[in-house]
């Protein structure tokens, strides 16, 4: 019988493999390739949901200027751009651009698959504990990684 501990490392080693997997395979269907670091910078930034310079810095612990340089790499590639604040107008907030979703929204498509799949194989009440738990999981057992789509702003960003 497995722990909780090993089910838990499989799944999440399996979408850790397929996520690798997929950026792998998209390296050299790029243009203006992006480099491994600047992959995963990607990813952090898109998770953030439109941080600053700075919050995206202090996440990842590098320093800020740092970040800029590789912030405007990525500017310079295509896949991020800067929108300025309306209200401190030296802060900007960086966006990713529909060229990083169409090549590098890779998670997404495949969680779906499996969350197709956990919807066709359990039925409602195995559905709510599930979903009960990724809660748990998330809001109380991981509060050292914020949920960056859920802060409050004080001031309101353009649509992107």
């Amino acid at each position: 019988m497995t722990t909780i501990e090993e089910s838990f490392k499989e799944v999440y080693t399996k979408f850790k493999m397929h996520f690798y997997r997929e950026i792998f395979g998209r390296f050299n269907n790029l243009d203006g390739n992006l480099t491994t670091v600047e992959t995963f910078c990607m990813e952090v930034i898109y998770a953030m949901d439109r941080p600053t310079i700075n919050e995206f810095a202090n996440f990842i612990n590098i320093s800020q200027p740092n970040a800029a340089y590789k912030v405007n790499n990525l500017i310079k590639k295509g896949y991020l751009t800067k929108t300025q604040s309306t209200k401190d107008r030296r802060e900007y907030f960086l966006e990713v651009t529909q060229k990083y979703k169409d090549y590098f929204n890779i998670s997404s498509g495949y969680m779906q698959d499996v969350i197709g799949r956990v919807d066709a194989r359990l039925d409602e009440a195995q559905k709510k504990e599930f979903q009960d738990t990724l809660e748990i999981m998330s809001t109380e057992l991981m509060p050292d990684i914020p949920d960056y789509r859920t802060r409050k702003r004080a001031e309101t960003l353009p649509e992107t």
